[in-house]
């Protein structure tokens, strides 16, 4: 967010912070959402970069074609489990899983 939108916003009286203070999640929270918000957009990456529609990939898998629109929505409902495995039936290596995991996020200007 630009610096003169914060401001104006404050001057409105608005408090401006992170998702993370406003939800009041501990760091491992914030650290396991943000993980699994990583690994659904790859996976959408990957699964529109082969060309798949979300149908095809979920034949692959033995799923349904909700369940793989779900995985990538990063809902709640999908663990981390099937999105590392759907990443691995796309071909992501264990390194690139990692790099996926490792990157941090960006975090809001204050």
């Amino acid at each position: 967010m630009k610096k003169t939108k914060i401001e104006r916003l404050r001057n409105a009286g608005w408090k401006v912070g992170s998702t993370k203070e406003f939800l009041g999640l501990t760091d491992e929270e914030s650290a396991l959402i943000e993980m699994k918000l990583a690994l659904a957009r790859n996976l959408k990456e990957r699964r529109t970069a082969r060309n798949l529609t979300q149908k095809q990939l979920a034949e692959q898998l033995g799923s349904s074609q909700s369940r793989v629109a779900k995985m990538e929505a990063a809902d709640a409902s999908v663990s981390l489990d099937l999105l590392v495995r759907t990443l691995l039936v796309l071909g992501a290596t264990r390194q690139q899983l990692g790099r996926i995991i490792g990157r941090q996020a960006t975090v809001p200007a204050a």
